[in-house]
């Protein structure tokens, strides 16, 4: 049976506890503050300050954040971003809203403000099938972390690539993160379904799309993931699950082999 995991946690679940005063907003100030003190342990795999640098981020910017899920790179982000930037996330459509109730739009922003991550309130969130004209052609980067499988697996990857395409600025660019399979991984492994995707794959979706490769890192890749478990990249941390079952020998793997490709938008 194939396994499917929610793209996007709800935007109340994110908790982010306030950071504490800074004298700057460079990405190694925000990586060493307090309230990242549950997320640093991933650093060493996500390796989030040469990931930021690869992609071109800048402090100054507007940066979009496609499915922030629990809000871990966005405790990067909101800090390094909102200060003299803007910061916005976007999710997939998530259906009709019951009168009288917030949208995820409405949710994610005041978990954010209420966090003290934004004290210049430069955040806004929307689903991409409501994209405010105000919001197009305004994006210097956007950037897709550990979601794309999502995309594909819910059919959505062609229609969400071309909304964020609009968000772009001409010279905006798009930054992926993403569970690689080995190129020779069936169908069956790379649909979405297992998490791993082929990165020659995920090059043509882009261009497909109306995107060229500019170019690639191995920052973050792991030589020890041979990507190929039966429950998918969830095998591996921080998920595990299977549980205790051979916990260490995935605990000493670390986090999933993956891609990370920077895209432009193609006239």
């Amino acid at each position: 049976m194939m396994r499917y995991t929610p793209l996007f946690a709800a935007a109340a679940a994110i908790t982010i506890a306030a950071p504490s005063a800074a004298q700057d907003h460079s990405v190694e100030t925000v990586l060493a503050q307090p309230h990242r003190d549950d997320d640093r342990a991933r650093d060493q795999y996500r390796h989030p300050a040469e990931t930021l640098a690869f992609f071109g981020v800048e402090s100054g910017m507007t940066v979009v954040e496609y499915g922030p899920g629990g809000g871990w790179y966005t405790r990067v982000l909101v800090p390094y971003i909102a200060p003299h930037g803007s910061y916005i996330a976007v999710d997939r459509d998530r259906g009709p809203v019951e009168e009288g109730t917030q949208g995820w739009g409405e949710q994610f922003s005041a978990a954010v403000t209420a966090s003290g991550l934004a004290p210049n309130g430069n955040v806004a969130a929307f689903e991409l099938d409501e994209i405010p004209e105000s919001a197009v052609g305004t994006a210097d980067r956007v950037l897709i972390f550990r979601s794309l499988h999502g995309m594909i697996g819910g059919n959505r990857a062609d229609a969400e690539l071309r909304a964020i395409r609009t968000l772009l600025a001409d010279d905006g660019m798009v930054g992926v993160v993403q569970h690689r399979a080995s190129e020779g991984a069936p169908f069956e492994y790379v649909n979405g379904s297992r998490g791993y995707l082929r990165q020659s794959d995920v090059v043509r979706l882009f261009e497909l799309n109306g995107f060229e490769l500019v170019d690639s890192s191995e920052i973050n890749a792991n030589p020890n993931d041979p990507s190929n478990w039966e429950r998918g990249v969830w095998t591996l941390p921080p998920t595990f699950a299977l549980g205790d079952e051979n916990r260490d020998t995935y605990a000493a793997i670390g986090e999933s082999d993956r891609m990370t490709l920077l895209f432009r938008k193609r006239d």
